[in-house]
């Protein structure tokens, strides 16, 4: 899905994690991360966003929940989106003060008083019994906590396994209550995903979502709330945030934009953002009719995976598709033409898609110095995030 890009835009990458594999300072299934072109594309990102008058919460569960990373990006977004109440530890550990918290997943009971103790910015929530639940513990630690209305997604636009949310049919009974919560204060509206990028051509669009979104903070407006926020997630970019500014948001969560892995940049891979990671494996075995097996471990199902890079040859293969069902113990190529050079076991492979690190069995790899040519390994961590 970007190897062309990567290749093309920062072709250090590909040739430093192939070394670091080559020489045995990484395991095959490792994910090696730029962290200089990660810092690039916040410090880039930051500078747009205010430019055009939004804050920018970011999002870290698709590099590992990594602490090197996170640090790195809070140099320039010191307000992070933490998907789930582990990711938001992981966050505060490295030093990302608490931005949106609760969005993607709701604050368990029992972790609501550690995470409201760091004061965030604001927590999202999905329904009463959560408010109830945030203006409790607020209340208890003797403060006022901001929320977010989680609105729940348009019809056909939503992800099974993210259910949830407030109808719109139901943001006056919601509010209703809320505005008589003494530990909670109406902030704003939320919902996911706002912007979807097009399968044909990578056109960043508003969904339904994000137009039922602004009519609930008109409707919000209308009982009275003022300076409302409104968080528009998914597909977040330096070249989306004009959009989101135009539409009326207030905020963006990058995620993707700051490894130049949105949908958007596979298909115009001149965006703004570099590719700053890429999957290093090596090949476990060679089927009779000459199909290679890479050893697997962190095949995203959604990945989009195209071809992989042998790297000793330079020869390029078709990655054959894996149902979704079944564990990615290896991962079959194409048998390649007659003629070519003899695939070895052992051999690196090189491949860049789009991933989620923190749902895979993959090491990560952080290198620093690419942007100085002077590239140097400076951490490995297990994909949530914790040094190995």
């Amino acid at each position: 899905m970007f190897l062309d890009t990567v290749l093309a835009r920062n072709p250090e990458l590909v040739d430093t994690a192939a070394a670091l594999h080559r020489d045995g300072a990484i395991p095959p299934d490792t994910y090696v991360v730029d962290r200089d072109t990660v810092e690039a594309n916040a410090r880039l990102l930051a500078d747009q966003a205010q430019r055009l008058g939004l804050s920018l919460w970011f999002v870290v569960k698709q590099l590992g929940r990594n602490p090197e990373l996170i640090a790195a990006v809070a140099r320039h977004l010191p307000e992070s989106a933490a998907i789930d109440a582990p990711e938001a530890r992981v966050l505060h550990a490295a030093g990302a003060r608490a931005g949106n918290v609760g969005h993607l997943v709701q604050i368990p009971r029992r972790s609501l008083p550690e995470l409201l103790a760091w004061r965030p910015a604001a927590v999202t929530v999905f329904d009463r019994a959560n408010a109830r639940a945030v203006s409790d513990e607020a209340r208890r630690q003797g403060f006022v906590q901001d929320v977010l209305l989680r609105l729940e997604s348009a019809p056909g636009v939503g992800y099974p396994g993210q259910e949830g949310g407030v109808p719109f049919g139901g943001v006056e009974e919601f509010a209703e209550e809320a505005e008589a919560l003494p530990g909670i204060r109406i902030a704003g509206v939320t919902g996911f995903p706002c912007l979807l990028c097009d399968p044909s051509g990578g056109t960043p669009r508003p969904t339904e979502t994000f137009t039922a979104l602004r009519e609930a903070r008109a409707l919000l407006e209308r009982r009275g709330h003022r300076n409302l926020n409104l968080s528009a997630p998914g597909a977040t970019s330096a070249a989306t945030l004009p959009l989101l500014a135009e539409l009326g948001a207030t905020h963006g969560e990058p995620g993707h934009a700051l490894t130049g892995t949105t949908p958007l940049h596979a298909h115009r891979p001149d965006q703004p953002e570099r590719p700053g990671y890429v999957y290093v494996t090596e090949v476990a075995h060679t089927l009779a009719d000459g199909r290679p097996a890479l050893l697997g471990g962190g095949f995203y199902p959604r990945a989009g995976i195209k071809d992989a890079l042998l790297h000793r040859t330079g020869l390029r293969l078709p990655v054959q598709d894996l149902p979704p069902e079944n564990i990615d113990y290896y991962r079959l190529l194409d048998a390649p033409p007659r003629g070519t050079a003899r695939i070895r076991a052992g051999e690196t492979a090189v491949l860049a898609f789009r991933t989620q690190m923190f749902v895979t069995r993959s090491t990560v790899a952080v290198v620093a110095g690419l942007s100085t040519g002077a590239p140097r390994l400076t951490g490995l961590y297990d994909p949530l995030g914790r040094a190995l």
